[in-house]
Order: structure tokens, then sequence, then C-alpha cells
């Protein structure tokens, strides 16, 4: 009898929805691949080996790495990425689909970002970068509101104060560069002009040669319905976006991703793994709010049940610089995430809180664990903010938005919040 051959042994690296939605993914590869998560939740157990290993220690990593044989890591979140896990991988010898620490700067720094931009001739916001409060406050009094704050360095998404007035914009320097609301990140801000337009996620599979976009997804990031409350790090999307037309996506490919990854070069970083382009769809064209440096949340739970191709083989094929565009094809529907957070969020999150999943989900419906875990008994329950995604798949918008909130009313834990506008302006 021929010995079987070994199947490709892929750490996730992260523990959310968007590493839950990657895991997923993977199960469907044609080559099987033996999958194990670190630290992951209990949503991916039926799939792969939960590891109870920090995504902060890269010595743990590299030694499971080795005694295991894994053939790919695939790093999920942007801090360790920014802390150079991909670098010590790659050193140590191990394939990894995600960017070097250099080439995560892009998210990392926003003012690295701009200055990238700059050079590249990128279309994005006007924009100064400050480190002294009394400065920042001098120009935020010039320019006027509304204007956007941003905290330099990475702040899981909450770093972005939208003012619309200057007060508001002052006391949001004041929490970032006097009060460290956000630390070491926020001891530097990049105030930009407003840009009026339509907000746009575009995702690229990158490697040293070629970009391949993904599906264009819109996620919805204020707390409340109607694009109020606070900033989060993302309550729900939608994929695709009627009005994002072919034109569209070649124009971005052209004009922003292509000339930063051309910089990048020169400078000598090369960059593999998903470039994020969080864009603006103005009337001058497209510009780019915020780059990051892995796969959106929760856009990558819309765009990933859309891809119709080989997850595995594309991040093995970006690993090894072998990236084709025919790789990467789509399924001809839409897809609606919603997100149910905890009672509190973002400023806190209640944790420990029992959480009640149906016996059944709609046809087309998935949940993405995202703050969850196991207390006594084994029994489910909150340890975050994001709690779940409820993700929807069907033949359009409108029909996927009402599996995913029949999906979302069979789902109970107390003080669940979720918007319940998600999607609702998908035609525009």
């Amino acid at each position: 009898m021929a010995n079987e051959v070994r199947r490709p042994r892929v750490l996730v690296v992260g523990q959310g929805a968007r590493e839950h939605a990657i895991v997923w993914k993977l199960t469907q590869s044609p080559s099987r691949p033996e999958l194990y998560a670190a630290p992951g939740n209990p949503g991916m157990a039926a799939w792969a080996e939960l590891l109870p290993i920090a995504q902060s220690d890269q010595s743990a990593l590299i030694r499971f790495c080795h005694d295991k044989g894994i053939d790919l890591v695939v790093v999920g979140p942007e801090q360790p990425l920014a802390e150079g896990l991909a670098d010590v991988l790659a050193a140590a010898g191990i394939p990894v689909f995600g960017p070097s620490r250099q080439a995560a700067q892009l998210e990392a720094s926003k003012a690295f970002s701009k200055r990238v931009m700059e050079e590249a001739g990128v279309p994005t916001a006007r924009h100064r970068t400050f480190s002294d409060v009394e400065e920042a406050r001098a120009y935020v009094r010039a320019q006027g509101a509304p204007i956007v704050v941003k905290a330099d360095g990475l702040a899981a998404g909450k770093g972005v104060v939208v003012a619309e007035t200057v007060a508001e914009a002052e006391a949001a320097l004041e929490e970032m560069l006097v009060g460290g609301r956000f630390g070491a990140s926020g001891r530097r801000v990049v105030i930009e002009e407003f840009m009026k337009g339509v907000e746009l996620s575009l995702m690229y599979f990158v490697d040293a040669h070629t970009a391949v976009p993904m599906l264009p997804a819109r996620d919805f990031k204020r707390l409340l319905d109607g694009d109020r409350g606070p900033n989060t790090g993302g309550m729900g999307a939608f994929s695709p976006v009627p009005r994002v037309t072919q034109d569209v996506i070649d124009r971005v490919t052209r004009e922003i991703v292509r000339p930063t990854l051309a910089r990048l070069r020169e400078m000598g970083v090369v960059y593999r793994g998903v470039l994020y382009a969080g864009l603006m769809l103005t009337d001058e064209g497209p510009k780019v709010v915020e780059f990051n440096c892995r796969f959106g949340d929760p856009e990558t739970e819309v765009v990933l049940p859309l891809f119709a191709g080989d997850l595995f083989e594309v991040m093995w094929a970006v690993a090894h610089d072998r990236l084709d565009p025919a790789m990467v094809s789509w399924r001809q529907d839409a897809a609606v995430c919603v997100v149910m957070a905890s009672a509190g969020y973002p400023a806190s999150s209640e944790t420990g809180v029992p959480i009640e999943l149906p016996g059944a989900l709609p046809e087309g419906v998935t949940v993405f664990h995202a703050g969850t875990r196991l207390g006594d008994g084994g029994r489910l329950e909150t340890s975050g903010g994001r709690v779940l995604t409820v993700t929807a798949v069907a033949q359009d918008v409108p029909c996927a938005i009402d599996r995913a909130y029949t999906a979302v009313s069979s789902i109970h834990f107390s003080g669940a919040q979720y918007r319940r506008d998600i999607a609702h302006n998908w035609q525009s």
C-alpha cells in the first residue's frame, strides 16, 4: 500500500473572528491542511488544534514550528507583525504569510505611511504630524473642523477621531498627547483634512512581484446606527460593493497600490501578505484613508466566504513569491456580517457572560468567534469587546441582510449590542 502524502501543516497566529474565518476557509482547501491556532478560540476548535501560546511569544512559536514541522505560518493580527514575527520566522527558515516588521510600518506608523505615500505620489488626505500638544492645537484652530485626529501607532482600530468641532479635536489631542490614552501609540498624532466621499475597503494578495485585488467591501466603524457614536474596530461589513466597478479597482491598483509597493521596494522593503487599502471615493477619485498590513476585520468575514479559490494555495504562493492572478476567483454571491459586541464596548467589555447559540443556523450563515472562551463546565462565555461576527451569504445583499439578522436574533448573551443597519446603504 502506497504511503499517503503528508498533508501540509499550517499554523494560524491570532484569536479573533478574522483568524477564525481564515481557519474556516483553509479547511476547504483540496490540500486538506492540518491546522493549528495560537492561541485560537473555541470556534476554531472543530478544525484546528488550539495551542496555549500567546501571539507575542516568538520563541515559543518558533519552537512549536520546528517541533511540529510546520510548513506555513499565517499571521493574522497587526501587533505580532509590527513586532517582527514574520522576520524571525523567515530567519528560522519557516515560510510565512505576512509582511516584515519594516513593511508592517505602513500600519504601525501613520507618519511612516504618509511619508511613503507622499514619496510615491499616492493620493491621500492633506496632513501634518505632531508630538507637541500646543503646536497640534494651533494647527487644528487654524484648519477648523471637521478634522481627523489619528494616533500614530497601533490602537486596535480605536485611535481615530473624526472631530465635528474644534473642541472635539482638542479633546482628542489632550487624551492622546497629554493623557496617554493609547500609550506609546498616541505620543505622536497625525492630523488630517476631513475627506468627503464614500468609504471603501479593498484588500490585495501581495508577493514580491504581484498584487491581486480581492472583492471590495464596506465596513461600519461607528458603534451606533446611522454612523453615530465612537469609532470601533468595526461593527459589520458587506461585499461586494455594487457601485465599485472594475474600472475603480483598476484605478486603485494603478494609482495607489503599485506605486506604494514600488516605493517600498526602492527603500529595500519587499511586501508579502495582505495589503489592505482603506479608501475614500472622492469627487477627485480614490484617496487613501489608511493602509493596514493584514486582512481587515470584519471585512475578512465577508470577503473570504465569497472566495472561490484555494486559500492555502494562494498563501503558499505568496510566501514563496509565486502568486498568479489565475489563483484568485470569486463566487457570484453577496455576503453581510453583523458584529455582536459586549456591554460597554468599545470603552470596556464585560467578560464571563454566558453565550447561547442556536442548535442550527439559517442556510448560508456562519458564526465566527472573536471574544469568546470556555468557562466552568465548558460553558461558552464572553472574553472581549467584539464577541461574535455573524456572516450570511446569499444571492444578493438584501437576502444576505435578512439571513444575517435572522441568525443574530437567535443568539443571546446579556448586554449584547449590535447595529441594526449594517449594509443599509449597499446601493450607494
